[in-house]
């Protein structure tokens, strides 16, 4: 018999008879980036928590690789003193592993197996690793599957793979949520993504497992960030599971929170509620991220971060008006900036007023402080932010998840006989992802500052 126990979001204890596996574990809130907090709530009793065999990580996203949960598990007495960690090929994760003092872990590969003792291990894929690898997980007894699918996003041709090593799947943890982060900050559509939640259905129904729970989603935004919890959230697990009844009403299924237990054995499934003695929800405040989009929006805030706000604008102001417009002219985007003929507008927001600088690129390049009469390419954000941007402390993670950074487009251009546009479903260069890009030092410094807080912590 395999045991499956959700403890939080994508972190779960699966027990088989001599192995115990901890997936994606995050304990504490608040979480990535400090913008989150685990919903619903629950408390842990970690003097009962089982002896684990097997550390299992899918992916560095910041809700399944939690590095003040990681910094609590080197320290705290639940690892076994010879347990395996399983962690994807991802540098960025590995160093941070490094820095927390494990071992090196044994590297996950898509379809690769192992035995752990009694259980069989297979990592499985996910088409989107353009970035970083993502996992999945089977569990193999002997006699009963579970599939964790975890964030993976699955191919016909992976879920026939997977059909061909275990044609007879017991229990799903299955994909129900797509979440709209950042899509609020981005101007992009805060709607049900029609193609995307069928396809969580559509997986389902190609694996035809004997019971499916929802996984992989269990956190809402804390109290300042509160209103993006109306705009990120756009299903439940009731309405997942009643669309999944009645597209393949032969599928088993049951809702699934923190302290619930699913017991799966080759005569039967059985989802026992709060059956865990280690993990209970105290409080299921699914009700705070009820999905309406149209509700109350806050405007972006100055967060108080040691320094004064006349300190915060002197710094802002000497960058944008001494270095902003030369490094932005220079910039590799310039060219489709001049062919589109942006009229960029900045905007500052402090803790009393918000200050607006603009750039014209329709033919020589003009800056000015203020406004003109036309903009169709805009971007605010935080004074305390933007300042971070330049001193290199945050990342677009929690700037952008936190809508402390906003942005719209109105881009077209017209010419004699010739009116186009330019899609707004597409997201369009944006200058400060010129002056601040994204990319895999920025993660590493984020995780980083992460390690120096926390390595040290007691449990």
């Amino acid at each position: 018999m395999i045991r499956t126990t959700l403890i939080s979001h994508a972190c779960l204890l699966i027990q088989t008879t001599d192995v115990t596996i901890l997936t994606d574990p995050v304990f504490f809130d608040p979480l990535w980036e400090e913008v989150n907090v685990l919903c619903p709530q629950r408390s842990i009793d970690f003097d009962k928590f089982p002896k684990v065999d097997v550390l299992y990580i899918s992916h560095r996203h910041q809700d399944h690789f939690d590095v003040r949960t990681l910094a609590f598990l080197k320290n705290a007495s639940i690892l076994k003193d010879d347990f395996a960690l399983v962690a994807p090929n991802d540098p960025i994760l590995l160093e941070v592993l490094k820095e927390l003092e494990y071992s090196e872990p044994r590297v996950s590969e898509d379809f690769e197996s192992f035995r752990v003792k009694g259980a069989v291990l297979t990592p499985t894929p996910s088409l989107i690793q353009a970035n970083f690898p993502e996992h999945g997980l089977l569990v193999h007894d002997g006699e009963t599957t579970i599939w964790n699918e975890v964030d993976t996003i699955v191919s016909p041709e992976i879920i026939q793979y997977l059909k061909q090593m275990y044609p007879k799947v017991d229990l799903v943890h299955s994909r129900f949520l797509p979440l709209l982060e950042g899509n609020f900050s981005f101007h992009q559509a805060v709607e049900l993504p029609f193609e995307e939640y069928s396809s969580f259905i559509k997986v389902v129904d190609a694996i035809a497992p004997r019971f499916v729970v929802p996984g992989s989603a269990g956190f809402k935004y804390k109290e300042e960030f509160a209103f993006l919890n109306q705009q990120s959230f756009p299903t439940t697990q009731e309405q997942f599971l009643g669309d999944l009844k009645t597209f393949s009403p032969q599928i088993e299924s049951s809702t699934f929170f923190p302290g619930d237990v699913v017991e799966v054995s080759p005569e039967k499934v059985q989802v026992l509620p709060q059956a865990s003695d280690f993990v209970k929800t105290t409080d299921n405040d699914g009700h705070s991220i009820e999905f309406k989009p149209v509700s109350k929006v806050e405007p972006i805030a100055f967060i108080k971060n040691g320094k004064s706000p006349e300190e915060e604008w002197k710094h802002a102001e000497d960058f944008i008006e001494n270095q902003m417009p030369g490094r932005l002219v220079k910039s590799e985007m310039v060219e489709a900036w001049k062919s589109w003929k942006i009229v960029y507008q900045l905007e500052l927001f402090g803790p009393d007023e918000s200050r607006i600088w603009t750039l014209d690129f329709g033919g020589e390049v003009k800056f000015s402080s203020g406004r003109m009469d036309k903009i169709n390419l805009y971007e605010g954000i935080g004074l305390s932010e933007f300042n971070q941007f330049i001193r290199g402390e945050t990342s677009w993670d929690f700037a952008g998840v936190a809508a402390q950074y906003r942005t719209f487009h109105n881009i077209y251009r017209v010419e004699q006989g010739r009116f186009e546009m330019y899609p707004q479903k597409n997201k369009f260069p944006q200058p400060l992802a010129q002056l601040f890009p994204d990319g895999p030092e920025m993660d590493r410094q984020k995780f980083m500052k992460d390690v120096r807080r926390w390595k040290n912590s007691k449990p």
